[in-house]
């Protein structure tokens, strides 16, 4: 067991490092002749600060850049701070010191006596918030230099600096790798609010919420008194957090310690885009469903459940692990869609991030019995059990198959089935919750349900609220945009009929009608009734003959945010005006299934050929950008030069239109 809190803590200790980790990434700048500049930036994490290059004789650890030439490399003189460091006087160390908070740039000039070579560069740096330090932290970035034709640019990540290293451009391409949180920081943290809303949902189930006070008394009436019940009953609920959280963050860890980023963000993929897994989890769900209505009874086997029973009446912290682990059986058939859910949505997103959804949803779900073991008088307004929680059962059986209908979606929608258009999903959506609630008003009743005698304020509040989004979904079936629940629905495009501009019905075109004339355009679409090219070679011949810049999408066909993006923020007329007039619009779907001509065939680093659409684009997003997660907007200028700072997952329309017009203001300036 101490092993066990051992590696607990150096797991956490691990992921906290990683989480705020220096990212670092370097370029070329030409200055004239055969001069050039290395260019090297940290993007330092919010809250923390990084020294300065010192150096401090018996003070802090100051950032140190440690160039090592090849060969017809010179450097002239020694590395410069760019940015001005922000000075004070240290009492604890006794001197004045110089930090960089956000950003830090750094500069070394050099000469190139030769067409191609390299240099290596070694960074050491430390980051301190107000309160501690991390330990010292290091990479090596590898850049490739050329002639006075080219400017290279090179870029790493501290958390993987085996992958650092970019090959150099044919053309004066500017490359930028993206920031960790490329998908939007709103968007890791609305699924960590999702994934504590599920975990306190998870404690209303009928598999959990009797073992509440069960458990709870358990430990108040053990040895040691109140004081030790409470000590005991915080580990039980420390140990249900890490029967949660600690699998799938090993699964991660040990993928990204065997094959990197690129293997972790595969298999990641892979169950969130494969047919296979999609269907599988739309399967689940449905047999939950089923079970949740009283068809069946789902619980773990009987020799599991007694066998960790049995080893949860033993003393100290192994009979109280036992205990917890008894409860992860037992509430499985509760909890176990819900944990699908939550990981599933969270795949899209950096590796770190199922982690830490995980992490907040059971938190959220262990939360209560630490809390009613400190505060037993609180037991006496809990509810009782009875049929108020079948009740409640049926409601997320409900939600569970309208919840399923997502993962069907997906899978339909990344190998063009077109079995689930917007309008079967909708209608299924509004059948669905127009039962719950002739069920929440005591209209329908299943097998284990009790009489329901009169209808309470909570039910008729629930009921309203029920009808109410039913009300909301039916425009949709006339092509309303719905964009509170664009991330969700099937995109607009799919959508058959739509009640066009002043009541006058317009009919879709068939996508076997429509022109062929661009690559992938018979399956592929833009929203808002934008034109575009689904092809990055087309779109760059396309925008040098009409002299525009390039509008980048790393999109999606399972990508939520992608969708909202598109609802919430393309729509909007000034956005809309921008895009289609002054751009040229490529979108890089990186989960389409599309088998591509073998001439296109892509083949990796690492010895592996890309045959399909979706793998090419994310395979290019990833060695490119430094990203695998969409939505991701970059503006091309021309001979592929990058005009301005990509873009993630904002739903500030305001700062979308500043950088559409800042692009077009560089592209001018070209």
């Amino acid at each position: 067991m101490r092993r066990f809190l051992l590696f607990l803590s150096f797991l956490v200790a691990t992921l906290t490092t990683t989480a705020q980790s220096v990212h670092w990434k370097s370029s070329v700048e030409h200055i004239a002749d055969n001069k050039y500049q290395l260019i090297f930036e940290a993007a330092i994490p919010a809250g923390y600060h990084m020294y300065d290059m010192g150096p401090y004789q018996g003070g802090p650890n100051a950032t140190t850049i440690t160039i090592t030439p090849g060969a017809g490399v010179t450097l002239d003189g020694a590395v410069e701070q760019l940015t001005e460091p922000k000075r004070y006087f240290d009492e604890m160390f006794g001197m004045e010191i110089g930090t960089f908070e956000d950003t830090a740039r750094f500069s070394q000039k050099i000469t190139l006596s030769q067409a191609k070579s390299e240099a290596k560069a070694l960074i050491e740096w430390m980051i301190c918030d107000d309160e501690s330090c991390l330990p010292p932290d290091e990479v090596e970035l590898k850049i490739e230099l050329a002639d006075a034709s080219l400017a290279a640019t090179a870029e790493a990540n501290a958390e993987n600096p085996d992958a650092a290293a970019e090959a150099t451009e044919a053309e004066p391409v500017e490359k930028t790798a993206a920031p960790k949180d490329a998908a939007g920081g709103g968007s890791l943290w609305s699924l960590i609010i999702e994934a504590i809303l599920w975990g306190f949902a998870a404690l209303l189930t009928p598999c959990v919420f009797p073992m509440v006070p069960m458990t709870v008394s358990y430990f108040l009436k053990g040895e040691g008194g109140v004081t030790m019940g409470r000590i005991r009953a915080a580990l039980y609920g420390f140990f249900i957090v890490a029967l949660y959280t600690v699998p799938i963050a090993a699964i991660i860890l040990i993928t990204r310690f065997v094959g990197g980023d690129t293997v972790t963000a595969d298999i990641f993929n892979w169950l969130a885009t494969h047919w296979l897994p999609n269907v599988i989890f739309f399967l689940v769900f449905m047999i939950f469903a089923a079970s949740f209505f009283g068809a069946f009874e789902i619980t773990m086997p009987s020799w599991m459940d007694n066998k960790t029973d049995s080893k949860a009446d033993t003393k100290g912290l192994g009979g109280i692990f036992f205990l917890a682990l008894t409860l992860v059986l037992v509430s499985f058939s509760c909890t176990g869609p819900i944990v699908g859910s939550v990981l599933i949505k969270s795949t899209s997103g950096e590796f770190w991030t199922p982690i830490l959804t995980m992490l907040a949803f059971s938190i959220a779900f262990a939360l209560p019995f630490t809390l009613f073991a400190f505060f037993p008088s609180m037991l006496k307004n809990l509810p009782k059990s009875g049929g108020w929680l079948n009740s409640v059962k049926v409601v997320i059986g409900f939600i569970e198959v309208a919840l399923g209908l997502k993962f069907l979606s997906v899978a339909d929608q990344v190998y063009h089935w077109g079995i689930l258009d917007r309008e079967i999903y909708l209608a299924i959506w509004i059948v669905v919750f127009t039962l719950m609630g002739f069920y929440l008003l005591g209209k329908i009743k299943f097998a284990h349900d009790s009489e329901v005698k009169f209808v309470s304020v909570t039910r008729l509040a629930l009921a309203i609220v029920t009808f109410s989004f039913v009300v909301y979904l039916i425009p949709g079936m006339w092509g309303a945009p719905l964009a509170g629940l664009s991330g969700y629905l099937p995109p607009i495009t799919s959508q058959d009929f739509v009640l066009g501009g002043e009541g006058v019905a317009v009919v879709a075109t068939p996508a076997s009608q429509q022109s062929t004339a661009r690559k992938y355009s018979d399956k592929l679409h833009l929203p808002h009734g934008l034109e575009g090219f689904f092809d990055l070679e087309e779109a760059e011949a396309y925008a040098a003959k009409v002299k525009k810049p390039i509008f980048i999408d790393f999109t999606g066909h399972g990508c939520v945010n992608c969708r909202e993006m598109e609802m919430r923020v393309w729509s909007d007329p000034e956005v809309l005006n921008l895009l289609r007039n002054e751009y040229v619009i490529c979108a890089l779907y990186a989960d389409d299934k599309m088998p591509v001509a073998e001439s296109e065939w892509v083949t990796t680093d690492a010895g592996k050929t890309l045959k399909t659409l979706g793998k090419i684009n994310s395979y290019y997003a990833l060695k490119t950008y430094g990203v695998n997660a969409q939505p991701y907007y970059v503006l091309q200028g021309e001979e592929g030069t990058q005009l301005v700072e990509p873009r993630g997952y904002n739903l500030d329309v305001a700062a979308f239109v500043e950088f559409l017009k800042q692009g077009i203001a560089a592209y001018q300036a070209q």
